[in-house]
């Protein structure tokens, strides 16, 4: 099998696993898993978040997703419990298909890792 047709079909099997876990069956789309990424990293799976710690909680995903790309290190810590990253290397210039596979990439990389069956 090709390695774009294992992907779409790890993809296809993690969104249809997560979306029935986390959504009622609704299926999730790429920025909602990333979000449940970031509530994850992040530890505090019960808590009510406001918009702009929602958008935190997705660049702690990113960054976690990508670190073992290279781009991201993990730093620290802060006093409040959230993870903070430094920027590595700069992200190549991907149009929006290329940035797309390259996260999906990633977080099917994340879940087999975590022994989260894909």
């Amino acid at each position: 099998m090709a390695r774009d047709e294992k992907l779409k079909e790890r993809w296809e099997g993690l969104v249809e696993k997560l979306s029935n876990q986390f959504a009622d069956g609704e299926t999730l789309d790429l920025d909602a898993i990333i979000y449940l990424i970031g509530i994850q990293e992040l530890g505090k799976p019960h808590q009510k978040f406001k918009k702009d710690e929602k958008l935190d909680l997705m660049h702690i995903a990113i960054c976690r997703l990508l670190e073992p790309y290279g781009y991201y290190e993990f730093d620290y810590f802060d006093e409040q419990g959230w993870p903070h990253y430094t920027i590595k290397e700069q992200l190549p210039n991907l149009k929006a298909g290329e940035q797309s596979v390259l996260m999906k990439e990633a977080i099917v990389s994340y879940f087999l890792k975590s022994e989260y069956i894909v």
